[in-house]
């Protein structure tokens, strides 16, 4: 189209040359009718090509909103996936609370429950002191007897008392001399006193400290 126009305007350029030279009035007008052909064929092929660039730029549109639709169309299938797979996993775990929750009412874990709870609470202080001493374990002379649990006031007079009682060497109790516990050991005899800041503790079988706080209020009121 454009080669056509630039023809059109060459040759009306020579048809004014033309007019010039032999001074006739029709060439003029002639290249007057060539040179709005010329123009009206410019318009054309300028319109032509603004429609051209109007129908690329809506194609380009209508892919861009296709890829945009397509790319939310596979964001909501991915978040339906996800919720679907959150749902699964819901379910499989109050699946597994349901049956942990049927297990755990098994009649026959409930007796069982209750029956231990039963024997747990028929046992006797008393009855666990009796079987240790049944096994022999009280009964070993080797044994160390327990500490005595003597009241505070107790300990607060005997940490200042002379009253003689003797240690067992390499033996962490103090007795009174007549503890049953002794038998024929060797004895150091010394100040309760003395024993306490040593570092021995009173033998649970003669209760050195009770028995000699005893005595000192005894003393005290005599």
């Amino acid at each position: 189209m454009l080669y056509i126009v630039l023809i059109l305007v060459l040759g009306a350029l020579g048809l004014v040359v033309a007019a010039l030279i032999t001074a006739e009035s029709l060439w003029a007008w002639i290249s007057l009718g060539v040179s709005v052909v010329a123009g009206i064929l410019l318009l054309i092929d300028w319109w032509r090509r603004r429609r051209a660039l109007r129908a690329a730029d809506s194609a380009e549109d209508t892919a861009d909103a296709s890829d945009t639709e397509a790319s939310d169309r596979a964001d909501r299938a991915g978040d339906a996936e996800e919720a679907d797979e959150a749902v699964g996993t819901a379910s499989s775990k109050a699946g597994r609370a349901v049956e942990d929750t049927e297990d755990a009412e098994d009649p026959e874990d409930v007796e069982d429950i209750e029956d231990a709870d039963s024997e747990d609470e028929e046992i006797d202080p008393a009855a666990s002191t009796a079987l240790l001493a049944s096994s022999g374990e009280l009964d070993d002379p080797d044994a160390e007897p327990a500490e005595e649990r003597a009241a505070a006031e107790d300990v607060r007079i005997v940490s200042v008392l002379e009253d003689e009682v003797v240690v067992v060497d390499e033996r962490p109790r103090y007795h009174l001399t007549d503890c049953t516990w002794l038998q024929t050991r060797e004895t150091i005899p010394l100040p309760v006193r003395e024993a306490r800041e040593l570092g021995f503790s009173p033998c649970g079988r003669c209760w050195p400290d009770a028995t000699l706080a005893r005595r000192s209020r005894e003393r005290a009121e005599a």
